[in-house]
């Protein structure tokens, strides 16, 4: 099966032909950068997606590690007393959301602040009526929370570069199958017009010349 290539509904001049001309170098060259950009958003998006991963898997283990000390420590103390101490937080966290600017996508990049120095128990409780079970897990809580976050952000960035990725490939793909081509079908057509008109006129003057004889 044969397709017509689209063609823009022009009229075949010498004029037009210069404008398409023009627009066929412009869209040529926004191709070339669209796919170039595509290209380092694709390079940087995979570097990110590693970083992901391995980041996600080690949160996951340590978390699985935090959740069995503290399912453990949870049979053996009253859930009251739990639920007790863990109602107060003995620090305040504050977070700035800055953006940072990766191939024009603008992604989120945080800053957490703790108002108490890092050495500070994650909660306000008294050892006694713990277990080591209990002061393990809390301790590793507060050190998973920092990838936690990191994770957090790592993840924002990857779906916002993949969005990016999507729209750039959808223009790179309109310009290389659709525009492009159209362009050049349109000044293939005028080109074969203005030749036939050539021709014709070269006939036409043939003709007056012999009628003149």
């Amino acid at each position: 099966m044969v397709f017509q290539l689209a063609r823009i509904n022009v009229n075949p001049t010498r004029t037009e032909m210069t404008k398409l001309t023009r627009q066929l170098a412009t869209a040529k060259r926004g191709h070339k950068l669209l796919k170039d950009k595509q290209d380092e958003l694709m390079r940087q998006f995979i570097l990110l997606i590693k970083k992901n991963n391995e980041l996600r898997k080690s949160v996951e283990d340590e978390l699985a590690r935090t959740f069995k000390d503290f399912t453990l420590a949870s049979a053996t103390i009253n859930e009251y007393f739990i639920e007790e101490m863990m109602s107060i937080p003995a620090t305040n966290v504050t977070v700035d959301v800055f953006e940072k600017n990766i191939m024009s996508v603008k992604v989120p990049s945080m800053i957490f602040h703790h108002d108490d120095e890092e050495v500070a128990p994650p909660v306000n409780y008294g050892y006694l009526n713990s277990n080591y079970e209990l002061d393990k897990s809390l301790s590793n809580i507060q050190e998973i929370l920092p990838k936690l976050l990191e994770l957090a952000e790592v993840e924002n960035t990857c779906q916002l570069m993949a969005t990016e990725i999507e729209k750039t490939r959808r223009s790179v793909n309109a310009l290389e199958h659709m525009k492009i081509p159209a362009i050049e079908e349109t000044i293939r057509f005028i080109k074969m017009k203005l030749e036939e008109n050539e021709r014709g006129e070269i006939i036409r003057m043939i003709k007056v010349k012999s009628m003149e004889k």
